[in-house]
C-alpha cells in the first residue's frame, strides 16, 4: 500500500482545496435559513448511513476488516460528485454544497469516532499508536485546513474561480480517479477477490441509501428538488478521504476493499438513478 499511502493525502487535500473554491460564507449562512431541508440530509448522514453500514455488515456476516472498511465509506461525508451529480439531476445544488461543507468539517471528529468505535466492536485491531485526538488532528491538516484555504482564495479572486469551477470540478474527479486507479494498481494480484467480497454488501449500503433518502425526504423535505439532492447525498460518499482514514488507521488492503468497491458501484447506481428519474419522468 506504499504507493495508496502517499498519494491520498496530497489527492484528499488537494480535493478538499477544490471544494473550498466552491464555497462561500453563504453557504454556511444558508443553513440558517432552511434548517428543515438542511437537518434531515445532515440526519441522514451522520446518524442513519452508519446505522444501515452496521446492519449490512451484521446480516452479511463480514470479517472485521471488511466490516470495518463499510464503516469508513459510510461515516465519510458528501463529496464534489454529489454536487455535480445534484445538478445534473435537477436538485436543489445549494443544498448539496451545504451539506457537503458542513458535513466534510465535522467528519474530523465524526469519521474517527464512527471507525473507531466499530473497530472495537467488530474486534478489528487498531494500533496502540492510534487515537480519536490524533485521528482528528491529522484529518484536519487535509480536511479542514485546505478548505479553508480554498474559501480564502476564492473571496480574493471571486471573479477568476467562478469562472473556473467547472475546471476544478473535473480536477477533483480526477484526483478521485488516481487514487483508485493506484489501488487496482497496487495490489491487482487481490482485489478482484476482495472486491467479491465487499461488493454486495456495499451495493446493498447504496441502494438502500439511496431509497432511504428518496422516502425519507419526499415525506419531509420541503420540494421535488431537495428530495432528489438528499437521495444523491445518500449514496455518493467521499471515497478518498475513506481511503485516507483507512490508510492511516490500518496497513491492510481489505480496510480499502470496500470504498473501492463502493466507488465503482455510486457511480453506476448514481447514474441510474438519474435516468430512472429522466425516463419515467417521476420526481421524487
Amino acid at each position: 500500500m506504499e504507493i495508496v499511502t502517499k498519494i491520498a493525502p496530497i489527492c484528499l487535500a488537494l480535493i478538499m482545496l477544490g471544494l473550498g473554491l466552491g464555497l462561500k460564507g453563504e453557504d454556511f449562512i444558508r443553513v440558517l435559513k432552511t434548517p428543515k431541508d438542511f437537518f434531515i440530509g445532515f440526519f441522514s448522514q451522520l446518524v442513519i448511513l452508519p446505522i444501515v453500514a452496521l446492519c449490512v455488515a451484521l446480516i452479511l456476516n463480514l470479517s472485521a476488516p471488511l466490516a470495518v472498511g463499510l464503516m469508513i465509506i459510510a461515516a465519510a461525508p458528501g463529496g464534489v460528485t454529489s454536487n455535480v451529480l445534484t445538478k445534473f439531476a435537477d436538485g436543489d445544488v445549494a443544498l448539496s454544497i451545504s451539506l457537503t461543507a458542513v458535513v466534510s468539517l465535522i467528519s474530523i471528529i465524526s469519521v474517527p469516532f464512527v471507525v473507531i468505535s466499530s473497530a472495537e466492536f467488530f474486534g478489528a485491531v487498531v494500533p496502540e499508536d492510534v487515537s480519536l485526538i490524533g485521528i482528528a488532528l491529522k484529518m484536519a491538516l487535509v480536511v479542514t485546513v485546505p478548505v479553508i484555504c480554498g474559501m480564502i482564495i476564492r473571496a480574493y479572486a471571486e471573479n477568476f474561480i467562478s469562472s473556473k469551477i467547472n475546471i476544478i470540478n473535473k480536477l477533483t474527479s480526477l484526483l478521485f480517479i488516481i487514487v483508485f486507479v493506484a489501488i487496482w494498481i497496487e495490489e491487482k494480484d487481490n482485489i478482484l477477490n476482495y472486491l467479491v467480497q465487499a461488493g454486495l454488501a456495499v451495493l446493498i449500503l447504496n441502494i438502500v441509501m439511496m431509497m432511504l433518502g428518496y422516502f425519507i425526504a419526499k415525506k419531509f423535505a420541503s420540494g421535488i428538488a431537495q428530495q432528489k439532492c438528499i437521495a444523491l447525498e445518500c449514496g455518493l460518499q467521499n471515497g478518498t478521504l475513506a481511503v485516507f482514514v483507512a490508510t492511516l488507521m490500518f496497513d491492510d488492503l481489505a480496510y480499502m476493499v470496500p470504498t473501492a468497491a463502493y466507488a465503482l458501484t455510486m457511480y453506476i447506481t448514481g447514474f441510474i438513478f438519474i435516468y430512472i428519474l429522466r425516463k419515467s419522468n417521476q420526481n421524487l
